[in-house]
């Protein structure tokens, strides 16, 4: 007998693992929702990583609950003091420590700076963790929506962020199959709004869209759909995690789904999923009642344990789930033509109502479900997230049970409506003690940030880019720009960059203006810029002239010029084949000033070959263009040049070591000195010996009275 819940859970682990692929460097990032679901994309944890319980402390038994006061219009009650309200736990009254009343609205006050547009993580970061932003998500559950009311939705979807959003606010939008790595927060209504106008439902359409989903479009459409459920709820739990991982306060997702059910009617449970009613008997067979009791008791079981990790995760991370049901008013599960009888399908219809109540009432959110105004149940979340009490309390319990403990809260005030959450589960004693224990050696500043720099998500961009530094002439410093094209994402089709068109500007200077074309040098290109340079190019003779540059190996592209130390900004414009620009942005870049009477290094750049062949000519190539690639295979052989710069005559003692993500050495590398004519340190590293992970080169340049050190992060993969 086949057992299909342990083997639905392995396909879901598979396709969630496989789906999990590194991301790449670019050289910017800006929210760009997909219209639909992006080949080689998922959402959320393994199935087998349980989260950790929710918990809300600030301190061991200290306790912090977010309460929702309405009244019958739903807007919020706001003048309710701290003697207006009683919490106990377990039964048990507590004594209010602390009291906040919240208001945001999104709107900055007189004299603050304006909002500031999200082009970076570090932009998300900071933006979110100021007090007068509000953060929500969309997860567009194309899994679980019906192509139809996906039309449908679509106008409520657009009103909310036209009308209810403010220009603090900042959304994200998700689907399914996208990586948790690929979601920003956005203040770009422009590209939230294209996303819901291309979401597109799929519920019960099996049909494989990308090479993943083709890998189980054989199995069984109800495997098929448990896959589905998983993927959407890992997914789920995935964007709550990172909404709290922004700031503490409270944050929302919108979840627009139809509802969860692991199991299908007798008429689309078709024997191979992607091919519908071929070898099953009941489809189009009218008004059959084909539920089976017993296996929806199971599935339910099922599902219900799924939901739970994503309420807790919820929980956990003070993030209210609002489940919109995109049908409005519902009157059944299923089409007419799919011939499923009326029991059948009022059942499954409550059923996967009942699956968003859950999820809604679990988190201190909304269902807005069986009503056809569904733009005033988005009003509402609004409303939520704009005022709302905050009550702290020290709790009785000091033994760490690991038990749920109960909350309850309610006010003396007649009339309105109170929302709390339900509770929160104690620490176990484990957790008690790795919170009481001493903190571990902090990851230096330099081993984070360098190592932040290869996990940089895709953001829909086109190219990945490298900057880098060396001594000029005459006390300038020698910039050096590196793009290569991001490789295509199998079944998505779009432009590929053709071209780079870069500004390179101090102050009211003009350092470089002019493309960077791909795939070839342009002719007698210097170390500054083209002598012969196409049209709109700077000639060289503005900055002066170094080595020629040989054509760039796959498909890499460089320019290089002189810049006075200080501050640099950068200007891109990413162009196809066309001309047409596809994407664009800026960067500050502080040009250092390796003039100066200390030790220093030039920035390391990186050449990647992948055999003994591309390694010799490499070596023997005087300026090859380094790759902007951090992200390298273990077959892999990478050669490193430098240059290290002392005072006077003083020759540095220049050392090489691997280290791991903690900052500490592994190996040492040889480092080869410079042979005349050439001026630049080298160093050989094979990555046959290393396993797959993340690791630094330390590069380190020692003199008399000053060293230098750089960091090169490097992503090994299998």
């Amino acid at each position: 007998m086949v057992r299909t819940p342990r083997l639905v859970g392995l396909v879901a682990l598979t396709v969630l693992m496989m789906l999990r692929a590194p991301s790449m460097p670019l050289f910017a990032r800006q929210q760009a929702p997909p219209p639909q679901q992006r080949p080689g994309q998922q959402g959320g944890q393994p199935q087998g990583q349980q989260p950790r319980p929710p918990t809300f402390r600030a301190g061991v038994n200290f306790v912090r609950v977010d309460v929702i006061v309405s009244d019958r219009d739903g807007k919020p009650v706001p003048d309710l003091a701290e003697a207006d309200f009683e919490v106990t736990e377990d039964g048990q009254p507590q004594k209010i420590e602390t009291f906040k009343l919240v208001r945001v609205d999104g709107i900055p006050k007189p004299g603050d700076p304006d909002p500031k547009q999200i082009r970076s993580e570090y932009d998300e970061e900071a933006e979110a963790s100021r007090e007068d932003v509000r953060l929500f998500a969309i997860f567009l559950d194309d899994y679980h929506v019906r192509r139809m009311s996906a039309m449908a939705v679509r106008p409520a979807l657009t009103a909310f962020i036209q009308k209810q959003l403010a220009p603090a606010d900042m959304v994200a939008i998700m689907y399914p199959l996208m990586p948790i790595s690929s979601v920003l927060m956005s203040r770009n209504q422009d590209a939230m709004l294209s996303a819901i106008q291309h979401f597109e439902g799929r519920k019960y359409d099996y049909q494989p869209r990308h090479p993943l989903e083709e890998q189980y479009a054989m199995y069984p459409a109800s495997v098929v759909e448990r896959i589905r459920n998983q993927v959407t709820l890992s997914a789920l739990e995935s964007l709550v995690t990172h909404m709290g991982s922004l700031r503490e306060g409270r944050k929302a997702v919108i979840l627009v789904s139809e509802g969860f059910s692991n199991v299908l009617p007798a008429q689309l449970n078709d024997p191979i999923s992607s091919m519908p009613g071929i070898g099953n008997p009941a489809r189009g067979a009218q008004g059959l009642e084909s539920l089976d009791e017993r296996a929806s008791f199971y599935a339910n079981l099922d599902i219900q344990e799924e939901m739970r990790r994503v309420y807790d995760a919820a929980n956990r991370n003070n993030t209210a789930i609002y489940a919109l049901d995109p049908r409005g008013l519902a009157t059944g599960e299923f089409d007419i033509s799919e011939g499923v009888g009326q029991n059948t399908d009022r059942q499954f219809l409550q059923a996967t109502l009942d699956t968003l109540r859950t999820l809604a009432s679990q988190t201190d959110g909304r269902a807005i479900i069986n009503r056809n105004d569904l733009e005033a149940g988005l009003k509402q979340v609004v409303r939520d997230s704009s005022a709302y009490y905050l009550i702290g309390y020290n709790s009785p319990h000091t033994v760490a049970d690991g038990k749920f403990h109960e909350i309850k809260v309610k006010t003396r005030r007649s009339g309105v409506q109170v929302r709390a959450r339900r509770g929160y589960w104690a620490l176990t004693k484990e957790e008690m003690a790795r919170s009481l224990a001493p903190p571990r050696p902090a990851v230096p500043t330099a081993v984070t940030k360098a190592l932040g720099s290869i996990s940089e998500p895709r953001r829909g961009r086109y190219i990945r880019s490298w900057l880098g530094t060396g001594r000029g002439q005459n006390g300038k410093t020698r910039v050096t720009f590196v793009w290569e094209p991001l490789p295509p994402v199998p079944g998505l089709e779009r432009s590929r960059a053709a071209s780079v068109v870069i500004r390179a500007s101090g102050g009211d200077r003009i350092y470089y203006r002019g493309p960077v074309n791909d795939g070839e040098a342009p002719p007698n290109a210097t170390a500054s810029t083209p002598a012969a340079p196409p049209a709109g190019g700077v000639p060289a003779s503005q900055n002066g002239a170094a080595a020629s540059l040989p054509p760039p190996p796959r498909g890499a592209s460089s320019v290089t010029f002189d810049a006075d130390p200080g501050q640099m900004q950068l200007r891109m414009a990413v162009q196809g084949a066309g001309g047409e620009t596809l994407d664009t942005d800026v960067r500050d870049f502080k040009v250092p000033d390796l003039t100066a009477v200390q030790v220093a290094l030039s920035t390391p750049a990186v050449f990647r070959s992948a055999n003994a062949r591309e390694f010799q000519a490499l070596a023997a190539n005087p300026s090859p263009v380094p790759t902007a690639s951090r992200e390298f295979r273990r077959t892999e052989r990478l050669l490193v040049r430098f240059e290290a710069y002392a005072p006077g005559t003083e020759v540095p003692i220049v050392t090489a070591r691997v280290l791991n993500r903690a900052g500490n050495g592994m190996a040492d590398v040889q480092v080869r000195a410079p042979e005349a004519p050439s001026t630049y340190y080298q160093l050989d590293l094979p990555l046959a010996g290393f396993a797959a992970g993340e690791y630094l080169i330390e590069v380190k340049a020692k003199g008399a009275e000053s060293e230098a050190t750089e960091l090169i992060p490097v992503k090994i993969t299998s």
